[in-house]
């Protein structure tokens, strides 16, 4: 039986503790220059160590971080394209292997695929689900809130 929970969370993905691994969906090109992405490059850097992976659509590009990894989900060919649920599905299974082979199990996430790429939250949700089902996992999915001006 396994323990696995996908539960939503209004806020800042980067406010996530350092127990959790991340990630979050880059073309081939690793470009990273909108959304989410540019955060993540802002932050933790090393483009050039993910791309000397040369990790094709559909595969995951990982770089540690304090103890934990983060997760380059390479979802499309450039950075201009739009990523199909296959890739996706490719790239999340990838993930997951790894996470399996290195018992990770909390993993930290925007809505992946649904910002800037317009696939559906609700079928990216069921393909988490489906992937992740038969693992003893967290998965802490960040719905952005941007920060109040109060």
């Amino acid at each position: 039986m396994s323990d696995f929970k996908l539960r939503e969370v209004n806020g800042d993905l980067f406010s996530a503790g350092p127990e959790y691994s991340m990630c979050h969906c880059v073309a081939a090109d690793l470009r990273m220059g909108k959304g989410i992405a540019v955060k993540f490059r802002n932050k933790f850097g090393k483009v050039a160590e993910l791309q000397k992976q040369n990790v094709k659509p559909g595969g995951v590009a990982i770089l540690r971080d304090n103890g934990r990894y983060i997760y380059y989900l390479i979802t499309k060919l450039s950075s201009w394209g739009k990523p199909t649920y296959e890739l996706l599905h490719s790239s999340l299974s990838a993930m997951q292997q790894h996470m399996a082979a290195h018992n990770v199990t909390k993993l930290a996430l925007p809505r992946i695929g649904c910002g800037l790429d317009g696939l559906r939250w609700s079928k990216v949700r069921e393909m988490l689900a489906e992937i992740f089902q038969s693992n003893s996992i967290e998965l802490k999915v960040y719905n952005y809130a941007p920060p109040s001006n109060k």
